[in-house]
């Protein structure tokens, strides 16, 4: 059974460390900085390893001949970002289809579990047999299953199926050393999610009709009167194309395969019916992979030294222009007061231009207060959710053996997080001199999460229409439904209750009755200037795992590295507060109260280049020409756009308020 030592080991992966290392390896700097800290967290859990074991994780400990099921999950296509199920095309069905009770991620992902025919045995060879033979009979396709068949092949579709909860892989092995012999060639193996449906060939269409399935168990240490028992460890699969009069069946639904490479590919033709048979061959391997380390095939990634460079580099970048802009806001700020507070030179002063002339209307509630409020809400709402999600997932809780808990985590923190979101919004709202605050819970409750849920309903429309499982089905809508109105419009007007009632932030400073004139503002005091310049530095900070995060939703990747997300969202944070202040300091010496909209809005300027990064991806990266995939790209990568904009919006806002409040507090105001 999994211990809390094999969540140790998620932890570390998390952060990109290697689980374990030789003997020898680790130094002395390297144990202290790294390994000692969490060595300590974990050795001080050894004592409960024998009765606490990490939930919804237990191995499956299976004997000689144990039945071993092999799961669908289901097809997908990085070029028409539909996925389907696994029975939309007429493979083999077996007696009685049983689909698993699925959690809302799954849902929501696509995922449509069900049973198949393969009947494996555990460390039992198959070399050949058939399915859903009768009476040594082929299966027929029927002119619209074969073309069916046929479109889903030229779309580059995949097939995911799963055993003991394992996705099946197909490996790929590249030779690093072109140049060399071919004995001192190197293989790099990698491997590939799921297996192709087929392929195509001079404008001919193949089916991969074999698969040759290669399962690998770790052999259990047992005392020596007890039987032996075995842990899957890794699940990969061979695809073959091999046509009708090359396979030999019998009765015995066994079958022979041709030998060698003689064998025609089974062509399908989508102009009329087609036969053929679907065949299987199981070898099992045994392996040293234990059963906590079996999901590191899945999850290796080659590149990690590219997300360590990125990450120095972020932070190299990111802090040395903090510590310069600090350094100068600072010296500028301390000049200003010092100039400010001198009281024989107050006539002087007072001539002069710079923030503290505005000190009368810097804190003059803006236009839509209510509106900003709720978005500023919402935006809290999001941060607490990610920065919760995020820091579970770096320590292993969401990994992607547990299917839909990081969609499902995440949409359930977001209905819980609305308390605090209705909270700050509240109080904001107050401070803002707003007085209606049963409208203002109401649209803090609504208005962004309306805007996810209309454009999330407008794309679901599409996807029904092409029979996808994608489509999210109508029970699991209304359940959403409920659990917005249910759980969050509640929370979110206690949250707004309690933060209403509260007393507002203390402005250091009275606003006057009249508003004072606002000067002519240079040009690249315009506001979309701002959010070009706001904006470059946060995106520069996190554009490389941006990369990775659009290579794991579009190409049906995984992503595991949060360690390294969570360092990203750290240096987020830092250089969105950074950029915030230095905007919002410029703006007010230009004699600009107007900052509150204006600093949100510019705040977020990175959401700018996020889309500016996605357009480039869609026409770099993806290979999708029809229409509906491409709304699809399009709405899902509005609604990122729109959330990360509203997550950095609001973090550059609140810093940008509480520098205002620190400034105005420090100098004398008549």
């Amino acid at each position: 059974m999994p211990t809390i030592r094999d969540l140790g080991d998620n932890i570390y992966k998390g952060l990109g460390f290697p689980t374990r290392l030789p003997e020898g390896e680790v130094t002395l700097a390297h144990w202290k900085q790294v390994w000692l800290p969490w060595s300590l967290l974990l050795l001080s859990l050894k004592c409960e390893t024998n009765a606490f074991y990490v939930p919804g994780v237990a191995p499956i400990n299976f004997h000689q001949n144990d039945p071993v099921e092999i799961k669908a999950v289901k097809l997908t296509s990085s070029r028409t970002q539909l996925p389907y199920e696994y029975y939309s095309l007429p493979f083999c069905q077996p007696s009685k289809i049983t689909y698993k009770a699925e959690n809302l991620g799954e849902v929501l992902r696509g995922d449509r579990i069900v049973n198949t025919p393969f009947q494996v045995l555990m460390n039992s060879e198959k070399k050949c047999e058939v399915l859903c033979s009768q009476a040594n009979k082929p299966v027929t396709l029927t002119v619209e299953q074969s073309r069916l068949v046929a479109e889903r092949i030229t779309e580059d579709y995949y097939v995911h199926l799963i055993a003991d909860n394992l996705p099946v892989a197909t490996r790929l092995e590249l030779y690093s050393n072109r140049d060399s012999d071919d004995k001192k060639k190197e293989k790099d193996v990698q491997f590939e999610h799921g297996y192709r449906l087929g392929f195509t060939d001079v404008n001919k269409i193949y089916l991969h009709n074999h698969l040759s399935f290669i399962l690998y168990y770790h052999r259990e240490d047992m005392e020596e009167d007890q039987e032996h028992t075995y842990r899957v460890v890794r699940f990969e699969v061979i695809p073959q194309s091999i046509r009708l009069e090359d396979l030999k069946a019998d009765e015995k639904s066994s079958c022979t395969l041709p030998e060698g490479t003689n064998s025609s590919p089974q062509e399908i033709d989508p102009t009329k019916e087609n036969q053929l048979y679907f065949t299987y061959s199981v070898h099992w391997e045994e392996s040293d992979i234990k059963w906590a380390s079996r999901w590191d095939t899945y999850l290796t990634m080659s590149d990690v030294q590219i997300h360590w460079f990125s990450i120095i580099n972020s932070v190299v970048v990111v802090f040395f222009l903090s510590g310069i802009l600090s350094m100068i806001i600072i010296r500028t700020l301390r000049k200003d007061i010092a100039n400010y507070n001198k009281e024989d030179d107050i006539e002087d002063t007072m001539e002069e231009s710079g923030w503290k002339l505005v000190h009368g209307d810097v804190f003059r509630p803006p236009q839509y207060p209510m509106i900003l409020s709720s978005l500023l809400g919402s935006g809290i709402q999001l941060f607490c959710m990610i920065l919760i999600v995020i820091f579970v997932a770096m320590l292993g809780m969401l990994s992607p053996s547990s299917r839909g808990a990081l969609m499902t985590t995440a949409c359930f923190l977001f209905m819980f997080m609305g308390v605090f979101g209705g909270f700050s919004a509240g109080r904001l709202y107050r401070t803002l001199k707003g007085h209606r605050w049963k409208k203002g819970a109401f649209c803090t409750a609504t208005l962004y999460p309306g805007v996810v849920f209309g454009i999330c309903f407008i794309l679901n429309c599409f996807i029904w229409g092409k029979h996808s499982s994608g489509a999210v089905p109508f029970p699991t809508m209304v359940a959403l439904l409920c659990m917005w109105f249910g759980i969050s419009l509640p929370l979110v007007y206690l949250g707004y209750y309690f933060g209403f009632r509260k007393q507002p932030y203390d402005n250091p400073v009275r606003t006057n009755q009249i508003p004072r004139q606002i000067p002519e503002q240079r040009w690249y005091m315009n506001r979309f200037v701002g959010i070009l310049m706001a904006g470059i530095l946060p995106f520069g900070a996190m554009f490389i795992e941006l990369f990775f995060i659009f290579s794991a939703i579009w190409e049906n990747q995984f992503y595991y590295l949060f360690g390294f997300l969570f360092l990203v969202f750290i240096i987020l944070v830092v250089s969105c507060s950074q950029i915030s202040i230095v905007m919002v300091y410029f703006q007010l010496c230009a004699e600009d109260y107007r900052w509150w909209w204006r600093n949100f809005l510019v705040s977020g300027g990175s959401a700018f280049y996020v889309l500016v990064y996605a357009i480039f991806y869609f026409v770099n990266k993806l290979d999708i020409v029809e229409f509906i995939p491409s709304l699809l790209y399009f709405g899902y990568t509005a609604l990122m756009v729109l959330s990360f904009w509203l997550l950095t919006g609001t973090i550059g806002f609140y810093a940008a308020y509480m520098f205002v409040r620190k400034i105005y507090a420090a100098v004398k105001i008549d």
